[in-house]
């Protein structure tokens, strides 16, 4: 395969950790016989310094013209003023809601290796494989209208949750037709008890069910699937939410594996491109030291070449390499326990490569 791939290391940590998915992405490219194509573009904070724009337009034109998007992390404390007009984020949602990408696919997978790193008990979390398919392109984070203004009783803003049927519809069709893949059932999770929003998107999830007789279908409240997250998360296969769900419910999620830095994504549309980034944010703390851990880029790599790129055996090629070194107890340090030696980002990229 001849494919071309846009690199948007963004800001923090993400230079670093897509260095080294890019160099799992050339090892894998050496050893199948692909020819990748890698070019890089500004987004998020970085962008904003030099060019005044988050998303500039040549940033968009690469991701366009690209097979797929490799994303690092966009923010941080210096553009993290809440009265600016223009913030790193809006590049996020920009790239998101200009692509099409209304579909983000976040697994989150307990290896026997990490058992131990997550804040739960081993036996909590023992078989636990599940996926969050989140609404992106909708809900809160893009209705209107939206706001802030001066009225004679004070400050006040305003923010509107607006859902179509057609929005709710293609989502939910994702998230079944992962589930045939998998273990064939799907939690569609709402407010239904609460919000107008929610009781529409349960009416279509019930719409699309009917249509998968061959999975199964069950209806959570939020709040609730908060809890059982914690208290039973190996019974969740596919999860489909809407967008401010999605984000709350995947971050939390994300600490059954013990750590932001193992869960990677998917940000998936009608065609391509496809943008999948790690999940964890832009940790500007350890920016520039080296340690941040690069495990979830790289299996955002693997989701690039599956998800994106059609390149299944790929994929698994670099998921059973990650197992490998975890299971030989390297760890970077977000992931060692006391007194274990501490692996850094290129180091670990390259047990990777050399496993791979």
């Amino acid at each position: 395969m001849d494919a071309r791939i846009t690199l948007l290391p963004g800001d923090g940590i993400g230079p670093e950790v897509v260095a080294e998915g890019r160099k799992v992405l050339e090892a894998v490219a050496g050893r199948f016989g692909h020819k990748f194509t890698f070019s890089e573009a500004l987004m998020g904070g970085i962008a904003i310094d030099q060019t005044g724009n988050p998303l500039p337009p040549e940033t968009l034109a690469a991701c366009r013209s690209s097979d797929a998007v490799l994303l690092g992390a966009v923010g941080g404390p210096k553009w993290s003023d809440p009265r600016a007009d223009v913030r790193p984020e809006q590049g996020l949602l920009g790239l998101r809601k200009e692509l099409g990408l209304f579909a983000n696919l976040r697994p989150v997978t307990v290896l026997p290796a990490l058992a131990m790193a997550s804040p739960l008990r081993p036996e909590s979390v023992a078989g636990v494989d599940l996926v969050i398919v989140r609404e992106l392109t909708g809900g809160l984070y893009f209705g209107q209208p939206q706001g802030r203004e001066v009225t004679p009783q004070g400050r006040s803003a305003v923010d509107t949750l607006r859902y179509s049927e057609g929005e709710i519809e293609r989502l939910m069709r994702v998230a079944f037709d992962l589930a045939r893949l998998r273990r064939k059932k799907v939690t569609s999770v709402d407010k239904a008890n609460v919000m107008a929003s929610s009781r529409l998107w349960r009416e279509v999830a019930h719409e699309v069910a009917r249509d998968y007789p061959d999975v199964a279908c069950e209806d959570l409240l939020v709040d609730a699937c908060a809890m059982y997250l914690i208290r039973r998360p190996a019974d969740f296969d596919v999860i489909a939410t809407e967008n401010m769900f999605g984000d709350i419910l995947s971050d939390e999620a994300s600490m059954l594996t013990g750590s932001l830095g193992m869960l990677p994504s998917a940000s998936l549309g009608r065609g391509r491109p496809g943008v999948f980034e790690p999940i964890h944010g832009s940790a500007p703390d350890i920016a520039g030291r080296g340690i941040a851990n690069p495990l979830a880029t790289i299996l955002s790599a693997a989701m690039l070449l599956r998800s994106g790129l059609g390149l299944a055996e790929e994929a698994a090629a670099v998921e059973r390499a990650v197992e490998k070194v975890l299971a030989a107890g390297h760890r970077t340090a977000d992931l060692a326990m006391p007194g274990q030696p501490k692996a850094g980002t290129a180091e670990m990229g390259d047990l990777v490569v050399a496993a791979l």
